[in-house]
């Protein structure tokens, strides 16, 4: 059954635009296509703007806010929740990270990481070795 309705309090991850990438929760309903998102900025970076509901990609956590929350009011609940802590807990948002991490390594890092995927794959294959003998 489906659990994520577009509803004031639902955290979402922004798949489009110049805050591409960041968490916003949905303050407020405008109409079908349209809901009005707050970081809050001081948490997420994402400032109070209204942005199509298509550009959203909607979590499974929510806060326990009223439509139209004013953004003293969204950070209160986000913080009484532990929305924020529970996201960065999820796999999704350690999956983002990880990503993040790999599109930030200099060549020496990325070297690295090669030199030991190797010797875990060396150290695989001699293990499977010997339990085939």
């Amino acid at each position: 059954m489906f659990t994520r309705f577009v509803e004031p309090g639902r955290l979402a991850l922004i798949t489009y635009g110049p805050y591409e990438g960041k968490m916003c929760t949905i303050t407020e309903i405008v109409d079908q296509k349209r809901v009005v998102v707050d970081g809050p900025e001081s948490v997420t970076g994402v400032k109070r703007h209204m942005m199509p509901i298509k550009r959203l990609s909607l979590t499974d956590l929510k806060a326990s806010i009223g439509r139209g929350a004013r953004e003293k009011t969204l950070k209160a609940a986000l913080e009484k929740g532990e929305v924020m802590k529970k996201w960065s807990e999820t796999a999704w948002a350690k999956k983002i990270a990880a990503k993040a991490a790999r599109a930030n390594m200099n060549d020496f890092e990325r070297f690295k990481v090669m030199v030991a995927r190797r010797r875990r794959a060396r150290e695989v294959r001699t293990v499977l070795k010997k339990t085939k003998k």
